[in-house]
Order: C-alpha cells, then sequence, then structure tokens
C-alpha cells in the first residue's frame, strides 16, 4: 500500500474529527510546519512501521500509565525497538509501581482513545494531569512521528518543534528517561 504524503494539514478537513482539526488549527498557530498522511487506522506496531517508513521517521511508542493508586499519570514515548520494562522505568522515576492506565483516564485527561495515544492529547490536559516521559534516545532523532488524536492520520514534526514550542505552548514539561 502506498501513502501520500503532504505538507500541513489536509486541504479538506470535512468528516475529521474535531480533536483532530483542534491538532492542525493549534500548529498552524504555533507556526509548526509538518507533514502528514492519512490511512487506515493503524492498529499494530506493524501498521506504524509501513507509515513511518513512508514519512522517513522511526517507529515510536507511545503509552498511557499510572501509580497503583491511579492518581498519577504518565505518557511514555519510546523507540519500538525497546521493550518497556516497569521495574526498570518505576526505579529510575522513584515511583512504586507503574502499570498501564485505563481507557477512562486517556479519555478524560488526553480525550484520546486506545491506538490513537499521542503527545498531542497533551493539548486536551489543561490541569497537567499527565507526565510525559521521553525516551533520550528518542530526542536525538530529528524528527519525531504522532497521531493528531486519532490512528487514521500521523504526523511528522521536527523534534525541537515538539519540544521547544508545542509543548510550552500547552504548558507541559518533559522529563528524559533513559531505557535500554
Amino acid at each position: 500500500m502506498e501513502y501520500k504524503i503532504s505538507k500541513g494539514a489536509p486541504e479538506d478537513l470535512s468528516g475529521r474529527e474535531e480533536k483532530e482539526t483542534a491538532v492542525y488549527r493549534l500548529l498552524k498557530k504555533l507556526g509548526i510546519a509538518f507533514e502528514h498522511i492519512d490511512h487506515p487506522a493503524a492498529e499494530t506496531m506493524a501498521d506504524c512501521e509501513l507509515i513511518d517508513r513512508t514519512l522517513g521517521i522511526s517507529v515510536c511508542k507511545n503509552l498511557f500509565l499510572c501509580n497503583r493508586q491511579k492518581t498519577a499519570f504518565y505518557l511514555l514515548m519510546l523507540p519500538d525497538g525497546k521493550v518497556f520494562k516497569t521495574k526498570e522505568l518505576s526505579k529510575e522515576l522513584g515511583i512504586a509501581r507503574l502499570s498501564f492506565a485505563d481507557a477512562e483516564f486517556m479519555l478524560k485527561y488526553l480525550n484520546i482513545i486506545p491506538g490513537s495515544v499521542s503527545v498531542m492529547g497533551l493539548m486536551n490536559d489543561k490541569e497537567n494531569n499527565v507526565r510525559l516521559l521521553i525516551d533520550s534516545d528518542l530526542l536525538k532523532d530529528e524528527f519525531i512521528g504522532c497521531h493528531p488524536c486519532v490512528n487514521t492520520s500521523t504526523l511528522k514534526i521536527r523534534t525541537k518543534d515538539l519540544t521547544d514550542i508545542f509543548l510550552p505552548a500547552v504548558n507541559h514539561g518533559f522529563t528524559a528517561v533513559l531505557l535500554d
């Protein structure tokens, strides 16, 4: 399957979800250049690999996590080749135990459903309930790929624009972590 890469937002936004179009409006307002492709729902890492090859970026996993008490929430971005080890990350952060957060919290804080987890969802976290964790190896890449809050499109954005423009604009910082 071949995908068409486009610069910026799709020309026709009709029929798209509001949360997706809100991402495009915010990126335009912030002056962040990006490319995008539309595709069938990306539900597996294999789907993401084809999309990312097309965009010329490396696959990035996005995991929505929480502490045992479900009072602290984390969005972890890490390269596809790395295996998430709860014990390792929990130790690095000084947290007793991390696990995958329930979908209800993902929707509540990020306005995203499973399969569409993305750093772009932080624009919906007005009260900073979610702490962003980015694996240091991802920060070395010039570009990062993410969904615009839906898993039927993927964006290619400069990593520096994400960390230096987008995150401050949505009142979020990030913590660099290094996972084996």
